[in-house]
């Protein structure tokens, strides 16, 4: 039997993810950020997927949980899914340094921390990594700064693991995902709206009217983009592409974006960025 690991797999994408792999005849574990979420996807799966309350931020945690899967498989796993991420939207001028850090601890340490983690089992069946990056990485947007930075520094990561992994036969694969309904809209959502809450009286007169427009596009792109389980699936389907390659899109949105960051030029795609999200 296949086994499998996924990060944030109590909700949104990962959650997808779990059921369509636990579905596919995989062994699945995974983390999650509460018991309510650990006790829904056990009878969502019939028991098939193994949630443990995870931070990974926290390396100590992160290694305890990588020993126990492990111990369990075998001291071998197939696929590494890492998929925990959060979104800091806003201004960089008034975003808060420790927000920004905390998107940087979960988005790309946590990530690391992760990898590293099992990369022994990993090591062991010659199995495959699988990391949810976005195509904001490739493509940064207006307000939308800390997503696109970590996820675009954590892909330069992803690029020397593959080269160093190699000798061992392990893949690593960036999933690069557009716009999805799978639960992320109203976080995203309520993000927004926290950031809008706090700004002051002199940084809306700044800020305050491009990031009421940038609101509304962006609610509106992530409520009409890519079904949950159809994102799901094709991360599944990149996790099982043979040969493994180097990255691939989640969504036509992502598909096009990446064809465009190609195409167009500092100036063009700065037009660009702007008019994605109703700023011109």
């Amino acid at each position: 039997m296949r086994s499998a690991a996924i990060t944030g797999a109590g909700s949104g994408l990962g959650r997808e993810i779990a059921l369509g792999l636990a579905a596919k005849g995989y062994q699945v574990f995974g983390t999650a950020l509460s018991t309510e979420e650990i006790s829904e996807l056990d009878a969502a799966s019939n028991g098939k997927v193994s949630l443990t309350v995870c931070d990974i931020t926290n390396e100590d945690a992160v290694q305890a949980l990588a020993l126990e899967v492990s111990e369990k498989l075998g001291k071998r796993i197939d696929l590494l899914i890492s998929n925990a991420g959060v979104l800091t939207p806003g201004p960089m001028e008034i975003l808060p340094l420790s927000a920004v850090r905390r998107e940087f601890e979960v988005n790309v340490f946590g990530a690391l921390s992760v990898i590293n983690a099992f990369l022994p089992a990993l090591r062991k069946a010659q199995g495959r990594i699988v990391q949810i990056s976005t195509m904001t990485a490739w493509l940064p947007l207006p307000f939308n700064g800390p997503s696109g930075a970590s996820k675009a520094a954590f892909e330069a990561f992803a690029d020397v693991y593959r080269a160093e992994l190699k000798p061992f036969g392990i893949d690593f694969v960036v999933a690069v995902a557009g716009n999805m309904k799978t639960g992320g809209p109203a976080k995203t959502a309520a993000a927004l709206k926290r950031t809008a809450d706090s700004m002051t009286p002199e940084q809306r007169e700044l800020y305050g009217r491009e990031f009421d427009a940038f609101t509304v596009a962006l609610n509106q792109m992530q409520d009409s983009g890519l079904e949950a389980t159809a994102a799901a699936a094709r991360v599944i389907e990149l996790a099982e592409e043979m040969p493994a390659p180097s990255r691939g899109a989640v969504g036509q949105d992502s598909e096009r974006i990446l064809h465009l960051v190609k195409e167009k030029s500092d100036a063009e795609l700065d037009v660009l960025r702007r008019q994605l999200v109703g700023l011109d």
